[in-house]
């Protein structure tokens, strides 16, 4: 599985990086059909609380999941979406086995 992170008006850390594929990979071990997945940080209003923004897109044949999570740090919010995609995979394998 190809992982793209996309950093949105920022440079992600190294650091940051290596996190993300680290957690989004091990997405790949629920789902053995995964074409890509597509990573997106952005900030959204950087003066305020809870502004950071993590956005996991997987494709799968004949679908494509999605997800979204807000939180403090960008770690907290890859990892909320993240556990949220889990989810989405387990409903994705029991639809279409």
């Amino acid at each position: 599985m190809n992982i793209t992170i996309n950093a949105v008006k920022f440079k992600a850390d190294p650091k940051l990086e290596k996190f993300v594929t680290d957690k989004v990979g091990k997405l790949e071990r629920l789902v053995d059909n995964a074409t890509k997945c597509e990573v997106t940080l952005k900030v959204e209003k950087p003066e305020s609380d809870n502004n950071k923004v993590a956005e996991i897109s997987l494709a799968l044949p004949g679908q494509t999941l999605f997800n979204s999570k807000q939180a403090d740090s960008f770690e907290q919010a890859v990892s909320d979406c993240a556990d949220t995609m889990r989810v989405q995979i387990d409903k994705y394998k029991e639809r279409y086995k």
